[in-house]
């Protein structure tokens, strides 16, 4: 897996719009294979409100899930792998652990955070990044009542960061990408870090050369080829662009560049 497919597979931004309904895993309980896979799903609690619920991958559930919410409406989280009855992964670029492998199976998993429950399932704790946070079980019979009345939906994520390059003056030009159907939208943000605005996009070119991403400002053109170095056009001044590498800047992207101040990505980490 490439570093770029990895980040596509990973990266994600958030998309201003409402979530659709979800159902839930274990449906409505209307066959067995239904009702087993509620009867292997454990939540967790902060005390504070929150809750993490982990849908093991078993033989009933084979894509196993996480969500996370207030009790009332769980969000989906995309898992890293396949969750366990006792462990799951999920991307978090906020939160950076450099103690973590940098390439297993082609996965950073330095931006990969976790919930783990004892076999027990007497304790579990979230972890972001390098904070572990203890949680409390709850009890089987309060889970199922908990699940069963709450409602569901899809991450919020709808873009991914898709290339990052900056000139010699500091200025940032982010360029994101569409999740799946999606995946022909695109995205522009620029400015100086902490500072980046989104730019209306008017049209995109796309071959085997690169891209070219034309924004509101008549000229102003974002050129991504994949030979020669990229450029910001401006009534036909070129502006050289140094091209920075998203898989290495993930945690730079989400905490300091601007586009996601304040946002919540859905995850367990979001109250953290």
């Amino acid at each position: 897996m490439t570093l770029r497919h990895m980040v596509i597979a990973l990266g994600l931004v958030l998309a201003p719009q409402a979530a659709l309904a979800l159902d839930p895993p274990w449906g409505k309980e209307q066959k067995l294979r239904e009702r087993m896979v509620l009867e292997s799903a454990k939540v967790c609690a902060d005390g504070k409100g929150h809750y993490t619920v982990l849908v093991p991958h078993s033989p009933e559930h084979d894509g196993g899930d996480l969500y996370y919410g207030d009790g009332k409406t769980f969000t989906q989280v995309r898992p890293v792998g396949y969750p366990t009855a006792t462990d799951g992964a999920f991307f978090e670029p906020r939160f950076f652990n450099p103690k973590a492998n940098d390439n297993f199976r082609g996965m950073d998993y330095r931006v990969v955070s976790d919930v783990k429950l004892s076999d027990d399932f007497k304790t579990c704790a979230l972890r972001c990044g390098e904070k572990s946070l203890p949680q409390q079980p709850v009890p089987a019979d309060q889970a199922k009542e908990l699940l069963r009345k709450a409602a569901y939906q899809p991450s919020p994520t709808k873009f991914q960061p898709y290339a990052l390059l900056r000139d010699d003056k500091g200025t940032y030009y982010l360029v994101e990408r569409g999740i799946g159907a999606d995946n022909k939208s695109f995205r522009i943000f620029t400015g100086q870090r902490g500072q980046v605005k989104q730019q209306k996009m008017l049209n995109v070119v796309t071959d085997s050369q690169g891209e070219i991403f034309s924004t509101q400002g008549g000229d102003l053109r974002l050129v991504v080829d994949r030979e020669e170095p990229s450029f910001w056009v401006v009534k036909s001044k070129r502006q050289k662009l140094r091209a920075v590498p998203v898989g290495e800047n993930l945690p730079f992207i989400y905490n300091e560049l601007g586009v996601y101040t304040g946002a919540r990505l859905g995850t367990p980490c979001d109250d953290v």
